[in-house]
């Protein structure tokens, strides 16, 4: 069986519901959140402050090297009224705005203090962001593992009904895709985020002190960048969006492609299968060129303004030093500001996106988490180690569809009643729909009768734990699932306590001893959840053994022979044999000559039992059962000459074909 797990999804359509009980998630952790905040916020004001430092440590060279060359004894008055006397305004409106004693040179105490507190700023501001990063990875770490750890917990508790009306891989991609995009939101868009905003802030603050003139020009370049981003970034998105399709179609393709290799060799359709690869291939190349093109535009464009504004402050900064309306320092320090106002302001853009999509899927996750669980328990009753195994059913009606029933619709089964007794075989048969697998869901309690009762051994099952219940029945399905790991394993996940005498006898008893022993690594050996290289017929003796293993008092057969040939039926046959001995037994059949030993047949149309008995009973009745069973074996061959078949006919019987 093979899913596709969806991607996650881009967009939350309850944004700030989800983002704030995402942001919830982090609360047990205040303490250490507020360690992070305190170490971003102080590091923000040291990497924000440091320019202004080393502005000033522009200026003390500034106002050595000038001072140097100016005559010892003047003050800086009399400079500045000499410059101005000799007609050069703008060189004393220079000298006026910086602090210099002439005939002086570097003060280089003063230089290397500042130089050192700049380094020293620096240092710790690099620090401090290590401890924040360092620290709230640990906190996200915990946040998500919680967070697996109770969708782990729903997803146990959720009832079936919920998994058989959603995809597969809808759920996996909740499970999995989702968690860890939020975790890369928490990570990477919440710590980025923060530092960035702050960023920008203290920038902007540190600009207006300076000069707001200066911080006016700058702040030209915001609506401009959030104008192009607004425009690139919608265009990206919907090509990233085809993207994702493209990527997803391409996958399945090729996920198709590997794991039906044999199929598609033996009907000769490689080269159509090269073809749709080809096809969806270039869909994926020129939608990604597309989504990649448009969105490498954004730093250009983003460059491209902070160059104009770089300008627009270089040239207007250059007149204001030139007035003596600001000091070279204080431009220098300003210069570099505006150099480092768009790099947060691109993050933030580039943030913004990923928060989205780990709100989305948050939002996601929180669907499952909100979802309704199985009815609560109220245990009052408890069985012996093992029941004796009498189930009945009184009076059983049950849908699917509530609502539809609370509007009239007549429910899926209705009115049923029978009983199987201690170590009896009840067989189950009846058209596709006609309530055969729910029958046995609700003896397992997968879902919750609405009227009526059903009794093992005179105890309501609803009084008992679904735990209490569910470790009484054992069951071999259809599809004969295997985890991965070795054949001894598979066997004792029935039992677990079982010891490797245990898992062999069982192993004996099931037939599958015989083929083991064949194996290289014997019980050891190892397979992966499709089976490996065992066959069909190996698989299903394997989960027969697994339910022997586990000695339940009920046993459910679901259709347990329909995908084997018939030589290894009846290898399955004497294996399910074993497994019903002293037990009572419920065996869903298609092949109706697997039954003709069952003590009782049900024979379900639309939800009801139409006929019960014996297989001579029924046979002898000549209703319902008796035309299933000519239909299987009294159908008439079709003519060995018959050129053609007419839509929607076929043979009547089709082999099973079992590999290995």
């Amino acid at each position: 069986m093979s899913y596709e797990v969806e991607e996650p999804v881009k967009k939350a359509r309850h944004f700030w519901p989800s983002a704030v009980r995402l942001v919830k998630l982090l609360f047990p952790h205040k303490l250490a959140l507020t360690v992070v905040f305190a170490a971003v916020i102080v590091s923000v004001v040291l990497s924000v402050y440091a320019p202004r430092v080393l502005g000033r440590a522009m200026d003390v060279i500034f106002a050595g090297v000038i001072g140097r060359e100016l005559p010892e004894g003047m003050d800086k008055a009399q400079v500045v009224d000499g410059l101005r006397a000799q007609g050069q305004d703008t060189l004393a409106d220079m000298m006026s705005a910086i602090t210099l004693v002439p005939g002086e040179g570097v003060d280089f105490t003063l230089l290397g203090t500042l130089i050192l507190t700049v380094l020293g700023m620096y240092a710790v501001a690099s620090l401090l962001m290590w401890l924040q990063g360092y620290v709230l990875n640990i906190v996200v770490m915990r946040v998500v593992y919680n967070l697996r750890a109770e969708v782990e917990r729903k997803i146990n508790a959720l009832p079936l009904s919920y998994f058989d009306s959603r995809q597969r891989g809808d759920v996996m991609s909740r499970v999995t895709n989702d968690v860890d995009n939020i975790q890369t939101a928490l990570q990477q868009a919440f710590s980025q985020l923060v530092q960035s905003v702050l960023t920008v802030i203290g920038i902007t603050v540190m600009m207006f002190v300076v000069s707001w003139q200066l911080a006016l020009v700058a702040l030209i370049a915001l609506p401009l960048s959030a104008v192009a981003a607004g425009f690139i970034g919608t265009r990206s998105q919907k090509l990233f969006t085809q993207q994702w399709e493209a990527t997803g179609h391409l996958n399945g393709h090729i996920e198709e492609s590997f794991s039906g290799h044999e199929l598609v060799h033996a009907y000769g359709r490689q080269h159509d299968m090269d073809a749709t690869f080809d096809e969806r291939n270039e869909k994926l190349y020129k939608a990604s060129f597309g989504a990649q093109f448009m969105s490498g535009t954004i730093m250009p464009v983003m460059q491209f303004i902070s160059y104009l504004s770089y300008v627009g402050i270089a040239v207007f900064g250059g007149l204001r030093v030139a007035t003596g309306q600001m000091t070279l320092g204080d431009a220098t320090a300003f210069i570099q500001y505006s150099r480092e106002f768009t790099q947060p302001l691109s993050q933030v853009a580039g943030m913004a996106t990923q928060l989205q999509s780990g709100v989305a899927s948050a939002e996601r996750t929180f669907e499952l988490l909100d979802a309704d669980e199985q009815d609560p328990e109220t245990p009052t009753q408890h069985l012996p180690a093992r029941s004796s195994g009498h189930v009945r059913f009184d009076n059983v009606s049950f849908t699917y569809d509530k609502q539809a029933l609370a509007d009239g619709a007549r429910p899926l089964i209705e009115g049923l009643s029978f009983q199987a007794r201690p170590g009896h075989t009840v067989a189950i048969v009846g058209h596709t729909g006609a309530g055969k697998t729910t029958l046995v869901n609700l003896i397992l309690r997968f879902y919750e009768i609405d009227e009526g009762c059903i009794t093992l051994d005179g105890i309501d099952i609803r009084d008992l734990s679904r735990d209490e219940l569910r470790s009484q029945v054992g069951m071999v399905l259809q599809d004969a699932w295997l985890f991965s790991g070795t054949i001894m394993e598979n066997i004792r996940y029935g039992r677990q306590d079982a010891t490797d005498e245990e898992v062999v006898d069982a192993a004996k008893a099931t037939y599958v001893d015989r083929f083991v022993r064949a194996l290289p690594d014997g019980y050891d050996t190892l397979i992966d959840e499709e089976g490996g290289s065992i066959s069909v017929g190996e698989k299903q003796l394997i989960t027969i053994a697994r339910a022997f293993l586990s000695q339940p008092s009920l046993l459910i057969l679901d259709e347990a022979t329909s995908s084997v040939d018939t030589r290894t039926e009846l290898l399955v046959q004497h294996a399910m044999a074993a497994l019903r001995a002293q037990r009572t037994s419920f065996v869903i059949a298609h092949r109706l000559s697997t039954i003709r030993d069952a003590d009782t047949i049900l024979v379900m149309e639309s939800g009801k039992i139409v006929e019960q008995g014996s297989h001579e009973e029924l046979i002898a009745l000549g209703g319902h059962y008796a035309d299933l069973y000519d239909s299987q074996f009294n159908a008439p061959e079709a003519p060995v000459d018959t050129p053609e078949l007419s839509p929607g006919q076929g043979p009547t019987q089709e082999a099973p074909a079992e590999g290995r």
